[in-house]
This record gives C-alpha cells, sequence and structure tokens, in this order.
C-alpha cells in the first residue's frame, strides 16, 4: 500500500488522528477507567413518542394519528411509558439501571440539522462557532493515558463529532479485525528528515500502536442483533475487550428524521436501539465493565409536539436522553415540557445538554468541567460515586 493511498484508507475507513505525545500516567485524578458511550441518534429523535406522557390528555390532543395509544404503553409509572419497540429496556428500569432526562435542549434553539448537532458537539451556544468538540477539548486538558489504544473511538462514522479537532487521539473505526488487518501495512520507516513524510510516518507509527491495542481476538457469548446498529454494537464491545484502553466510544443510529410515516419508521429505529442497547449491556457484564461503562444517548433536537398532515412530526426543539450503566441512578432527571406551554408550538427545555456533558466530566471522570464548556452548568445526580 503506498502512502498516500494509506491517508485515503485512513481517512475514509478506519484512520486515526493521533499526533501529540501524552503525559504516560494521563491527568492526574481522571477516572478514565470507567468509559464512556455515547450513542447517537441521528436527525433527531421524537421524545414524546420515545417516553410518553400517557396521562396527559394534551398529547392525544396534539397527536391523534400518531400517538402511541395507553394500552400499548410500555408504563414506567403513573404518568409515563416506553414506546412499546423499548419494552427490551424495562428490566433494566426496574433494576433502576436507567435514567431518563426530560427536556434536554438549549436556549434559542436552532432547528437545522447541520448547526444544531455542531452546536451540541462543541457544546457551544447559539450564536458562538466554536472548531472543537466537547470532548477534544476536555482531553486537551485532562489527556488520557499514552498507554491507552486511543482516547476516543467513533465506530460507523467518518464524521468525529464531539472529538473533532484538537489533539484527542482518535480513531473513525467500522471493524476491529479489518482495521488491525489493514494497518499492519502501515509500518513506520525512517523519515529521512522530510518534515511531511515524517508527519505521516508518525500517523502510521499511530495507527500500528492502536491496532495492536484493538485487536483484541477475544470471543463474547452475548449475542448481537443483525444490522448496521447491530454490527457496530458487536463492533464497540470487541474495541472494549481489547487490551489498549479507550475513554470514550460513539455509535450512531441513522433515520431519525421523521417527518413522514412515522410510526413505522420511529418504531423499527426503537426496536434496533432497544436491542443494542439490551446486548451492549449483557456483552460489558460478560467483560465485567458494565459497573464501569456510562451510556449516554444524544440527538441535535427533538420534534415538534403537533403531529404534521403526513402521519410524521417536524423539527423541534427538547427532547428525552438515556443514560444506562451499573452505576446509573435510575429514575427521572429534569423536568417534563409542559405540553400546554408551547412555545411556536415547541417544547420548552427543562435541561441545558451541557448539563449532561458536566455530569461526565465531574461525576463521572472527575474532571473540571467549565475549562470545557466554558461555564459552569449544574450536574445531575444520575451517576454514583
Amino acid at each position: 500500500m503506498l502512502r498516500r493511498d494509506f491517508l485515503k484508507w485512513s481517512a475514509a475507513a478506519g484512520g486515526v488522528a493521533a499526533l501529540v505525545p501524552r503525559a504516560a500516567f494521563g491527568a492526574p485524578g481522571a477516572r478514565y477507567s470507567r468509559l464512556l458511550v455515547l450513542v447517537e441518534l441521528k436527525g433527531a429523535n421524537d421524545g414524546l413518542n420515545t417516553v410518553v406522557p400517557y396521562a396527559d390528555p394534551a398529547y392525544y390532543a396534539l397527536r391523534p394519528r400518531i400517538g402511541i395509544k395507553r394500552d400499548e404503553v410500555a408504563c414506567l409509572d403513573e404518568r409515563f411509558g416506553f414506546h412499546p419497540a423499548l419494552a427490551p429496556l424495562l428490566p433494566l428500569w426496574r433494576a433502576r439501571e436507567i435514567a431518563i432526562v426530560h427536556g434536554v435542549g438549549y436556549a434559542n434553539p436552532n432547528l437545522s440539522h447541520f448547526r444544531s448537532i455542531e452546536i451540541w458537539d462543541t457544546a457551544s451556544n447559539p450564536d458562538e462557532y466554536l472548531h472543537e468538540g466537547w470532548l477534544a477539548r476536555a482531553f486537551a486538558g485532562a489527556p488520557a493515558p499514552a498507554a491507552f489504544a486511543a482516547e476516543g473511538v467513533v465506530i460507523g462514522s467518518n464524521d468525529f463529532g464531539p472529538l473533532a479537532g484538537g489533539s484527542a487521539r482518535t480513531i473513525a473505526l467500522a471493524n476491529t479485525e479489518q482495521f488491525a488487518r489493514q494497518a499492519r501495512l502501515a509500518q513506520p520507516t525512517a523519515a529521512s528528515g522530510n518534515a511531511a513524510l515524517a508527519h505521516i510516518l508518525k500517523v502510521e507509527s499511530d495507527v500500528v500502536h492502536a491496532a495492536s491495542g484493538l485487536a483484541s481476538g477475544a470471543t463474547l457469548r452475548t449475542e448481537f442483533p443483525q444490522g448496521p446498529f447491530g454490527n457496530a454494537v458487536r463492533t464497540a464491545a470487541q474495541v472494549v475487550a481489547s487490551p489498549g484502553g479507550v475513554a470514550v466510544l460513539r455509535l450512531t443510529l441513522n433515520g431519525f428524521d421523521t417527518h413522514q410515516n412515522q410510526p413505522g419508521v420511529h418504531s423499527n429505529l426503537l426496536k434496533q436501539l432497544a436491542e443494542g442497547l439490551v446486548a451492549l449491556k449483557d456483552a460489558l457484564v460478560e467483560l465485567g465493565r458494565w459497573e464501569s461503562t456510562l451510556i449516554l444517548t444524544y440527538s441535535e433536537f427533538g420534534r415538534r409536539a403537533q403531529e404534521n398532515g403526513s402521519n410524521g412530526t417536524d423539527h423541534g426543539t427538547a427532547s428525552v436522553q438515556l443514560a444506562l450503566g451499573g452505576r446509573v441512578a435510575g429514575g427521572f432527571y429534569g423536568g417534563a415540557p409542559r405540553l400546554d406551554r408551547l412555545e411556536s408550538g415547541n417544547l420548552v427545555h427543562t435541561v441545558d445538554f451541557r448539563s449532561l456533558y458536566a455530569t461526565v466530566l465531574e461525576r463521572w471522570w472527575g474532571i473540571p468541567s467549565s475549562p470545557t464548556l466554558g461555564g459552569r452548568f449544574p450536574t445531575l445526580d444520575l451517576v454514583r460515586a
């Protein structure tokens, strides 16, 4: 493989951005032995049909056709229930290993997919344009140990999202075995005083190092769902099983822009999500990592409260997010937005999305959040010490 071909492969199929030396032991006091798994629900997930306010008559008034029927809801309490496709998550709810955060969003919301996910990825204000992802900034200030194969691994996407920019050591990865096989072709050699070539060879060396750390060869007993998201979950479990160590995994489930024919599409997506999360939990338990993993969903925004004329929903604002893990203090967090107090037909957010990030940084990893987030945001009590 020519080096120019390797770089094309690296960018398109599973490469690294791993260029800056790190302290051997990482940031003092940081608990990077605790893994964060981010699951992006790309396209804007409909929170009202994910965690259904089935006891509120306003819900059915706003959604006479696409509202989830009361007798179909997977009840969580006397007011809310999961969409029936999320029923596989009920055992985790009963075990208090799922936290549901209502009303996650931000002030002056932007309803453009591109701009809103940029705001989420960079933890910026709506009128602020930042070039580094919030996790990239976090690792710049509090690096993970150099012995880790990577600080972050992005599975099934070439968009690094919250890990983009900065000096974070990040790998975009579709399949661990394929990555390891192809990385063996990238063998570092002498740079002969050529600065550009030295840079390329450094990338090659980082790829080989990361591949050696991620090629676990482990055989898991856990059964994984079929399909792209199931395969991403399988790959995530393989990365966790590897000896190299990572601080963050990010997975993406596509297709949530449900402007039309939402009931069938959304049900299928939530079924994939539930089955994938259950399989990931089983694999983490098998690997002894469930107690040291926090899984967190996010989406660029929610959907409008009222259904549209195409049996779907248009771009909205606040939504619900899920947190799962062995150290999660299960239950409801935040305030459910009032359906009788909409703003321009949209839900009013009750929890700033950066409070989720502050919770990850301070309560999960034990590092300050203000330098990363550019200010103080209240943390949530959804993880135990």
